[in-house]
C-alpha cells in the first residue's frame, strides 16, 4: 500500500535500520546521567534521555539529508538516500524532522529550566553541523559539540547545575567523536575531495590514523582520570581496559585506509561506548 511505502521511506530517512548512530549519542549521555545521579537516575529521567536521544538523532538525519542532498548524489554510499533520490521531498523531510524535534522538546519540558535552555543550544549546533562541512576544515569538531550536549544536559537535569566534571566529560567525548567520525570521513575521502566537502580526513591527510588513535587515547584517558574518584571500582577500570583493546582493534582496521575497514571501525564504535557505560553502571551497582 502507498502509505506503507511512504512510512518505510520515512524510516529510511531517520536511519531506523542503522541504530549504531543514535547509540553513539546514547552511551556517553547515559554514563553522564549515572555519574550525575550517583547511580540509577530513575525511570523518568532515563526515559526522557533515551527517547530524546533517539528523536534528536533522527531529526538530525532529516536536516543533514536536506542540506547534503546535492552532495550525496555524487557519493556511492549516500546516493540512495530518500531525499537525494527524490522519494521524499525536502518539505516532507523538514516536516518529519520538525515533528521529531518537537517531540524531543516536549520530553525536555518535563525536566528543568537549565536543561531546557541547553536543549536550545543543542538544537542550534545540530542545525549548524550540516553546513559546517562547507566552511570548517574539521567539521567533525562541530559534530562533537552536537553529540556531546547530552552530557551537560544530563547533569543539569539531575543536579540543576553544571559542575566542571560535566565539561571535562564533554571534552573527552569530543575526542571520541573526532576519532570515530574521522574514520567515517575516511570512507568517503575520495568522493569528498571531488565534490569539495571539507572533512577531518581530508585536512589531516596521512596524519589521519595517528590522530584518530590520539583522539581515542584522549577520550579514554580523560574519562578514566576524571571519573576515577567517582566510580573507583575494578569493574570500571576493567571496562576502560577493554575499551583500549577495542581501540587497538580499530587500528588494525583503519591502518590500511580501506573503505571497508574504515567503515567497519566506525560501525563498531557503539560497542566501545557501551563498554565504557557498562563499566560506569556496574561500578555503582556493585559497590
Amino acid at each position: 500500500m502507498r502509505w506503507r511505502k511512504k512510512f518505510n521511506l520515512y524510516l529510511a530517512l531517520i536511519r531506523w535500520d542503522r541504530p549504531a548512530g543514535w547509540l553513539l549519542l546514547l552511551w556517553p549521555t547515559l554514563g553522564a546521567l549515572w555519574v550525575a545521579a550517583g547511580g540509577f537516575p530513575g525511570w523518568q529521567l532515563l526515559s526522557v534521555f533515551v527517547l530524546g536521544t533517539f528523536l534528536m538523532r533522527s531529526a538530525g538525519c532529516c536536516i543533514n539529508d536536506v542540506a547534503d542532498r546535492e552532495f550525496d548524489k555524487h557519493v556511492k554510499r549516500t546516493a540512495g538516500r530518500p531525499v537525494t533520490t527524490g522519494a521524499v521531498s525536502v518539505k516532507e523531510a523538514l516536516a518529519v524532522g520538525a515533528l521529531l524535534a518537537l517531540l524531543a522538546f516536549a520530553l525536555v519540558l518535563t525536566t528543568n529550566a537549565l536543561t531546557i535552555g541547553l536543549s536550545g543550544a543543542a538544537l542550534a549546533v545540530t542545525l549548524a553541523y550540516p553546513y559546517a562541512k562547507r566552511y570548517v576544515s574539521m567539521p567533525q569538531a562541530v559534530l562533537g559539540l552536537a553529540f556531546g550536549m547530552g552530557i551537560p544536559m544530563a547533569f543539569a537535569a539531575v543536579r540543576g547545575d553544571l559542575p566542571p566534571l560535566a565539561w571535562l566529560l564533554t571534552f573527552g567525548n569530543l575526542c571520541w567523536v573526532l576519532a570515530y567520525d574521522t574514520e567515517y570521513a575516511m570512507v568517503d575521502r575520495d568522493d569528498d575531495v571531488c565534490i569539495g566537502i571539507k572533512t577531518s580526513a581530508i585536512t589531516l591527510g596521512r596524519l589521519d590514523v595517528p590522530v584518530v588513535m590520539l583522539c581515542y587515547l584522549g577520550f579514554i584517558s580523560l574519562w578514566t582520570l576524571t571519573l576515577g574518584p567517582y566510580v573507583a571500582s575494578q569493574l570500571f577500570y576493567l571496562a576502560m581496559l577493554l575499551a583500549l583493546v577495542q581501540v587497538a582493534w580499530h587500528f588494525t582496521l583503519i591502518r590500511s585506509r580501506t573503505r571497508d575497514g574504515c567503515f567497519k571501525a566506525f560501525r563498531l564504535n557503539h560497542w566501545l561506548g557501551f563498554t565504557v557505560f557498562a563499566g560506569i553502571a556496574a561500578s555503582y551497582f556493585f559497590r
